[in-house]
């Protein structure tokens, strides 16, 4: 063996990096133990300990001189399907950049592009960017970028006479720099918000930024602290009883429209004709403050009148007193959240705006009215424009710290500013000019609070007070900090896996490992002796060990599908171990002494192992470029796992015999029952190749029937959607879930069994094309779900214990998923055929191997086909199928190149013999490798597949139906496709 010491070298080294690096997770472990001890089962308190811990000091806790904050961050790092957490895809909305940097211009062509790019953006996998400069040119050929974007600011960059395409390029500039610091304010949030190992990073995609926050349980506060652009303003204001005057002219005039309506069947007519009932909903807190105010309580038909008589004082309170007199603020109203639209409609009337003075805006409060039990009511306030561009007087870029903090009682919390010479100044020229008025503090669009100024205030230091909890006011706080984004950010999709399912996905996946290993230990020691079964054994342990402490090194996310790429590493091990040792057994029969038939069979055997991985290396590239979130960690771990598994079984192993040959152990590498299974047959696989041709076609053509007559199940990764996973105390009927559903969603979700009885998954598409409604869907889930939750579960108990997990794909991300799982499968066949091409320099080897992979995929899709909706688990077609089909075709590869690789080398030893006879007696040879790599396989997806939990049954199911379908084709389909396309003068090398 050559290069003896650099091998033990090498090994050492390895092994002690795995070592150091698994310390951490070790080390973290304990303490984790140690916390749900003290917990008893309370997650609260559990979390509790492990953060007073993570606030430690070195000198009060460390291991190996890193405190236990800096331990998590070494440790192994845990996908969102085993921890628990949030991952977020957002994009940075380049149309709201292009809108500033054209100063928000109102050019019909520009507008009328913005609009183009948006719907083109659907159906393409180009940037918004480069969309907008097609839909420019395509919606006016003559018209000149440089006149939209040629603005004061913009001067030194675009003149007059730049071409478009320099325009175009000055563009991208911008929005490349704008993307880059929306990314670097995003980093700076999720540093300062205390998730241990998030990962943020910017997809290929120009503005989409990826966000996955472990651990994290409060989905509402991660989408607020990431979609809040902290657009902070500082506004002057109108007085209540400066606009209540207009208030009322308004609603009169909207009377008289209301009154001219031409037909009772109008649609303004219908429109009015149903707010009475819209008004008289129970969840319509204004009308019931109106008939809590009279001395009689208010009939329903009473409030009915007063709404059709005060088209809009039916759905905004005016503020004033029992005598009406107004009340002194700047809000001017209340309104229901159903009703603010309805509002906004009304006031935005072009006859209406007449009405009330130009410098005049009306703005909504943040938070609900703080003296509304039902927490449904919103204010609406005066808002005055003093400045000639109609922008605030101060905005937040004047800010230089801020900080929560609390009143003296400490009961009223909130946050402190600081600002700059420049916004001192104006801040003291407004509070100046303002006494006895109110300013409004505006974030993001609505009024956050509206101090009454007392006195002129110096110094630039002021506060935004608001009822806020303490994690709000330190989430503002840091973001006032960080800076504001310089366009909106909008999440194109989300997931969410709630701890209990995490928790539960570890202690399936390990079950399910654990069970797995143990089968491949004993099968090993069972097939190939005690000796070289236990060298075996000793060679999978290892690359076990240094998958997990590479992958620790390199910072990789362990997920669920990651230890099925554990699972299928040890899997492939064991092939290169066969392979070996059915290379030595041939030599040793062959009459070689065991020293000698070690090291040739070693040899004989590398070609073979080498092509084998390097096929499904290829395919494990192909999927973590093209994949993302889980199938990225399966990929990361597929292909670390080819490597330690060479080392193991090439070099490891090898060191082992080594040192047993010197030491004159016996060694045997089988048993008197394995000795000779599968020797000596002689099968006529060519000749029979046309019966095996009629059984591939028959199967091929159900599974196309059903593909026409029954189709495909698409998950929301192709169609959009969202996915929920909800738990419930007792087992319930999937059709019960759905019609409860229908009500809340307008039509019925699909719903099945996910797991036990008493847990299903929910799809459905409702309002997949609007963003920011999260937390409506979240309440139509409830309110049609809470009835079989049980009784006293809350909104807030439901989302955090009954919902175990949920997904958002919206459709643009959607189609991106679609356009990487083809473009991923296509470049997986181009790939692999060239590399065939090229290793065994003849067109026909490709072909077989393209050929038994297309057999092999479609009899799978044709298999998904025919049986989702009737297997007790999820069949969708999704990004996890698209990774089992990838792993199927290198799978299939893998076999057939082993294969390849026998006639090869047969072919110079038996030139006289006819291809039929060589190409048979290749395939019998490696019949006994082929049935042991595919029984080592199929045992170990077989114990995934019961053990390992639900979320990933589908996936192991394609897994498990492909690499029968492979082992087949592999012997039956792939050579003799080689045989029929061999010229009848044979193969040549």
């Amino acid at each position: 063996m050559q290069n003896k010491a650099a091998i033990i070298v090498l090994a050492i080294a390895l092994g002690l990096v795995s070592i150091y690096q698994l310390s951490f997770t070790g080390a973290t472990y304990m303490v984790k133990k140690e916390a749900r001890k003290y917990a008893q089962g309370d997650l609260v308190k559990e979390t509790q300990y492990i953060d007073s811990i993570s606030t430690l000091t070195e000198d009060q806790w460390s291991f190996l001189g890193y405190s236990f904050k800096e331990c998590q961050k070494k440790e192994i790092n845990l996908g969102l399907d085993l921890k628990g957490g949030m991952n977020v895809i957002l994009e940075v909305s380049v149309e709201d950049i292009l809108k500033a940097l054209s100063n928000y211009n109102t050019d019909k062509t520009f507008t009328a592009a913005l609009a183009r790019a948006k719907q083109m953006q659907r159906q393409s996998q180009a940037d918004y960017l480069t969309l907008f400069g097609q839909a420019f040119s395509e919606t006016d050929p003559n018209a000149k970028l440089a006149s939209i974007f040629g603005t004061i600011e913009m001067k030194e960059k675009i003149n007059f006479n730049s071409t478009n395409q320099e325009v175009m390029n000055v563009l991208d500039e911008e929005v490349t720099a704008a993307i880059s610091n929306a990314f670097n304010i995003l980093r700076t949030r999720i540093d300062r918000f205390g998730v241990v190992q998030p990962n943020i990073t910017q997809l290929a995609t120009k503005g989409r930024i990826l966000i996955e926050l472990p651990g994290q349980t409060d989905p509402q506060r991660v989408r607020e602290l990431l979609q809040g652009t902290a657009n902070l303003e500082f506004w002057e204001t109108y007085e209540n009883g400066e606009i209540i005057g207009y208030l009322s002219a308004a609603n009169n005039l909207l009377k008289e429209i209301q009154a001219n309506s031409e037909k009772p069947d109008s649609p303004v007519a219908e429109q009015k004709a149903v707010t009475p009932a819209d008004t008289t909903s129970e969840d319509q807190s204004l009308l019931d403050i109106i008939a809590k105010d009279t001395t009689q309580p208010a009939e329903a038909a009473t409030r009915e009148e007063f709404a059709l008589q005060n088209p809009l004082f039916g759905v905004l309170s005016p503020r004033v007193t029992p005598e009406g007199q107004p009340l002194p603020s700047s809000m001017i109203g209340l309104a229901s959240s159903k009703d603010t639209a309805e509002v906004n409609n009304m006031l935005r009337m072009n006859q209406v705006k007449a009405l009330f003075p130009r410098d005049l805006i009306f703005m909504w409060s943040q938070n609900p009215y703080k003296y509304d039990p039902s927490k449904t009511l919103y204010e609406l306030h005066a808002i005055k424009i003093t400045t000639r561009d109609g922008r605030p007087p101060l905005d937040g870029d004047v800010i230089t710290s801020a900080r929560p903090s609390s009143g003296i009682t400490g009961s009223e919390v909130k946050v402190d500013m600081s600002m700059n010479a420049e916004g001192a100044k104006i801040w003291a020229r407004m509070t100046r000019e303002n006494i006895d008025r109110c300013l409004a503090v505006v974030l993001d669009g609505y009024v956050r609070s509206y101090p009454r100024v007392q006195n002129e205030i110096t110094g630039g230091n002021t506060e935004i007070t608001g009822d806020f909890t303490i994690e709000e006011a330190d989430d503002l706080a840091n973001i006032l900090k960080s800076g504001k984004l310089p366009a909106p950010a909008r999440i194109m999709s989300d997931t969410i896996i709630g701890p209990t399912l995490g928790k539960e996905a570890i202690s399936s996946g390990l079950i399910s490992f654990i069970i797995a290993f143990i089968i491949v230990l004993l099968y090993m020691l069972f097939y190939y002796s005690r000796s070289a079964g236990t060298i075996a054994d000793i060679a999978l342990f290892a690359n076990v060990f240094l998958l997990m402490g590479v992958s620790a090194s390199l910072g990789a996310v362990l997920t669920l599908p990651g230890i099925a790429g554990i699972v299928l590493t040890i899997g492939m091990s064991i092939d290169s171990n066969v392979l070996i040792y059915e290379r030595i057994r041939e030599e040793m029969r062959a009459g070689k002494g065991i020293k000698l038939a070690i090291a040739d069979g070693y040899k004989g055997a590398l070609s073979a192992i080498l092509d084998s991985n390097i096929t499904t290396l290829l395919t494990g590239v192909i999927l973590y470029v093209f994949g993302t979130g889980p199938i990225k960690g399966f990929a990361t771990t597929l292909v670390i796992g080819i490597f330690t598994s060479l080392f193991s079984a090439l070099f490891i192993t090898r060191l082992i015999y080594e040192y047993l040959l010197k030491k004159n152990v016996k060694l045997s590498f089988s048993i008197k029952i394995t000795a000779n299974i599968l020797k000596n047959v002689h099968i006529d696989f060519i000749g029979k190749r046309k019966i095996f041709y009629g059984l591939s076609i028959v199967l091929t053509l159900i599974g196309i029937s059903s593909l026409f007559v029954r189709g495909l199940n698409p998950g929301i990764d192709f169609t959009g959607g969202r996915t929920y996973v909800v738990r419930f105390a007792e087992d319930v009927k999937t059709e019960d879930v759905a019609a409860s559903l229908a009500v809340s969603f307008g039509e019925p979700p699909q719903v099945v069994t996910f797991g036990n009885n008493n847990q299903v998954r929910i799809t459905t598409k409702y309002k997949i094309e609007e963003t920011g409604v999260d937390d409506e869907i979240e309440t139509a889930l409830y309110e049609g779900l809470k009835g079989m939750a049980g009784p006293g579960v809350t909104k807030e108990i439901f989302l955090s214990e009954n919902r175990v997990s949920s997904e958002t794909v919206g459709p643009t991300i959607a189609s991106d998923i679609k356009t990487k799982a083809i473009w991923a499968v296509s470049l997986s066949l181009i790939i692999i055929f060239l590399y065939i091409f090229m290793r065994f320099r003849n067109w026909q080897f490709g072909l077989g191997a393209l050929v038994a992979i297309g057999h092999d995929v479609m009899i799978v899709i044709g298999i998904y086909s025919l049986l989702w909706g009737f297997l007790p688990f999820t069949m969708e077609i999704d990004q996890s199928f698209i990774a089992a089909i990838l792993t199927v075709i290198g799978y299939s590869v893998n076999d057939s190149v082993v294969v390849f690789d026998r006639v090869r080398e047969f072919l110079p030893l038996h030139r006289k013999r006819s291809p039929h006879e060589v190409l048979n007696l290749a395939m019998n040879d490696t019949l006994s490798r082929t049935l042991n790599t595919g029984m080592t396989s199929i045992l170990v997806l077989i114990a995934m597949f019961f053990f390992g939990g639900a979320t990933i049954r589908g996936f192991l199911f394609a897994m498990i139906i492909g690499i029968i379908v492979g082992t087949y084709s592999s012997i039956f389909i792939a050579t003799a496709v080689v045989y029929d396309t061999s010229s009848k003068k044979g193969l040549k090398f």
